[in-house]
């Protein structure tokens, strides 16, 4: 009888210990059981004959759900059935006039509109890949991505003809069918598509057509934003696909949610979050052309909207707009997406009321991921011992000076103590499979580190520092090319930049170092963009910057703009402005100088500039 008392005492208390001293346990063990079921789920789909894509998914809710509303647009909507219609009069016309077949690949040039999802679900009826291009890219760059992926055809929408006719030479020379969406098309090698849409049959296609897809099959090509140069098709197989698609019901999104996208659909979160989450739920689509920090909220409370996607500075945005009544006034219960920083979420939440904030660390190309389950402001997820297992992961000692890896004595690389700064690198593995970029194998071996804890190993490498603190939460930090090294320390570009944004007069800022002739490393510059109708406060940013940062991560210089440049899925660009300097001959925009002596920050002149130059200034 005491023994059985014991036992019923200790379970009892079981509950009470782990909540004062593994406070995160039972969140980390539910968590783990997600991760685990959604890969027996993917498991179970890549052993159904035929294969059960994301595709048979959608087939599967128009069968359930044929009325019920898949996408919103403009003002339209178009249910599940409409959908799968409009996409089998697609693939009918492109099977016909286009001679594709299983097996194919086909660019799609379209920004976020339903064209776009119609053509992809017809080009995965007809068991063809897609390539997503960015509609913003031009001439050599578009002509690049095409070629890449060693696509048959290309389909553009009707504005971005021109951009099609700069390289249509080059495509004819490929033997490339070439397509617009439009009624008719004036110039030679461009064919109209809507028209031959139009006269097709809606009718459903046999799945024979593509019988031979199976889970290792390639699905998309997603291009890296091409921010340190061209950019590279990241090979999407129907195995990631689905893992992407699983995201949404990881983070307990359900069928009756409504989730606003309005992230680019040629982006990996916009398509495989977004779309492809909500085809795998069953849920709603708010679709929008482009983001619009100004109409976000009205569209959320016009189509009681109840999940939204962020990336970059997204949040930022939203909390630059001026201030309304009707702030809190909407259905939104959770944000997904990466890359807010802590001030933003804070003030997010502050001021749009209780939103469930699911920040997340994923890479297009990458193979491994982390989640903030438990809303830890800053974390972009948890380290735990099953996922590590699942998931052999590591953050290693990196040296910023030479940009590679720390290695001992015996060539192998240095782990990075906990709560420091380490290079995110990810044992590739069956499990986390490292597939690379389409037509350049040089850039996909670049990923590649070898020889990481023992000789002959092979792991990937994120391109990403990141830190774990001793609660086992985990920080991005920056990425490789953000980081710099001035006397002798490292400097994290997005700790200066949000330091800086604390100043009311300051709005954005985009912090990178640029070189200074006969000076080791690269000194801190930081271009801003000023808060509307404020005035640059010289003294107060200096004081600020003194008060807050190291002498070595102050910046040296700063550049006023209007705005600052992103890439397409709102990642600001820094190589442009690192390559221009601070030389006003070369600079447009105002630029200033830390002026230890005046302590101030004082406007750069060319003198100013030479007497640096000339070392008559130190630095």
């Amino acid at each position: 009888m005491y023994i059985l008392f014991t036992l019923l005492a200790s379970v009892a208390i079981l509950p009470l210990l782990l909540c004062l001293f593994c406070p995160y346990f039972v969140p980390d063990v539910l968590h783990i059981v997600k991760y685990i079921g959604r890969g027996i789920r993917i498991r179970s789909y890549a052993k159904k004959k035929p294969f059960y894509s994301t595709l048979e998914k959608f087939l599967e809710a128009v069968q359930k759900q044929p009325d019920k509303p898949f996408i919103v647009f403009e003002n339209k909507t178009y249910s599940y059935l409409d959908a799968d219609k409009q996409s089998n009069k697609v693939a009918s016309a492109l099977q016909k006039h286009a001679g594709l077949k299983e097996g194919d690949t086909v660019a799609m040039f379209l920004g976020n509109e339903p064209d776009f999802i119609w053509i992809w679900l017809a080009l995965a009826k007809l068991g063809c890949a897609a390539a997503l291009l960015n509609y913003n890219i031009r001439s050599k760059s578009l002509l690049h991505c095409f070629s890449c992926c060693g696509a048959q055809a290309l389909i553009a929408a009707p504005e971005l003809k021109g951009a099609v006719e700069d390289v249509l030479a080059s495509l004819q020379e490929q033997n490339v069918s070439v397509f617009i969406m439009s009624e008719e098309s004036t110039t030679p090698g461009i064919e109209s598509l809507n028209d031959k849409i139009h006269q097709a049959s809606d009718q459903p296609l046999p799945q024979s057509l593509r019988s031979n897809v199976t889970i290792k099959s390639t699905a998309v090509y997603i291009y890296t934003s091409g921010t340190t140069g061209l950019p590279k098709a990241a090979v999407i197989t129907q195995e990631r696909l689905w893992a992407g698609a699983s995201f949404l019901r990881i983070n307990a999104v359900l069928s009756q949610d409504v989730v606003y996208v309005n992230l680019p659909l040629y982006h990996s979160a916009g398509f495989m979050i977004g779309l492809m989450g909500s085809i795998d739920m069953g849920t709603t689509v708010v679709l929008r052309r482009k983001f619009s920090a100004s109409q976000f909220w009205d569209d959320c409370r016009k189509h009681n909207v109840t999940v939204i996607q962020y990336i970059g500075e997204v949040l930022r945005y939203l909390c630059n707009v001026p201030k309304q009544d009707s702030d809190r006034d909407h259905k939104v219960r959770m944000a997904i997406g990466n890359g807010v920083r802590v001030e933003v979420w804070k003030e997010f939440l502050n001021r749009f009321g209780d939103i469930q904030v699911c920040e997340f660390y994923a890479a297009t190309e990458g193979n491994i991921g982390f989640l903030n389950y438990v809303g830890k402001i800053g974390a972009v997820g948890r380290a735990n011992y099953f996922h590590k297992k699942l998931f052999p992961y590591a953050l290693i000692q990196y040296d910023t000076e030479r940009e590679e890896p720390v290695r001992d004595s015996r060539g192998l690389c240095v782990p990075a103590p906990k709560g420091e700064t380490g290079l995110l690198v990810t044992k590739i593995t069956k499990v986390a499979p490292f597939i690379g970029y389409a037509g350049n194998p040089q850039q996909t071996d670049k990923k590649k580190l070898r020889d990481v804890f023992e000789k002959g190993d092979l792991y990937f490498n994120s391109g990403d520092l990141l830190k774990i603190d001793h609660d086992n939460f985990v920080y991005f930090q920056d990425r490789i090319g953000d980081t710099f090294r001035w006397k002798g320390e490292n400097v994290a570009t997005t700790e200066v930049a949000d330091i800086l944004t604390m100043i009311d007069c300051i709005e954005e800022a985009n912090v990178y170092g640029v070189t200074v002739p006969d000076h080791e490393g690269r000194i801190g510059m930081a271009a801003v963009k000023l808060v509307e109708a404020k005035q640059l406060e010289c003294d107060k940013i200096y004081n600020h910057a003194v008060s807050y940062l190291p002498s070595y991560a102050r910046p040296r210089f700063l550049r006023i703009q209007n705005s600052l440049e992103i890439t397409g899925t709102f990642k600001q660009i820094k190589v442009k402005l690192a390559e221009e300097g601070f030389d006003p001959a070369v600079v447009q925009d105002p630029l200033y100088f830390l002026d230890e002596n005046e302590k101030t920050y004082a406007p750069m002149t060319q003198e100013m500039y030479n007497a640096i130059i000339s070392k008559h200034v130190k630095l």
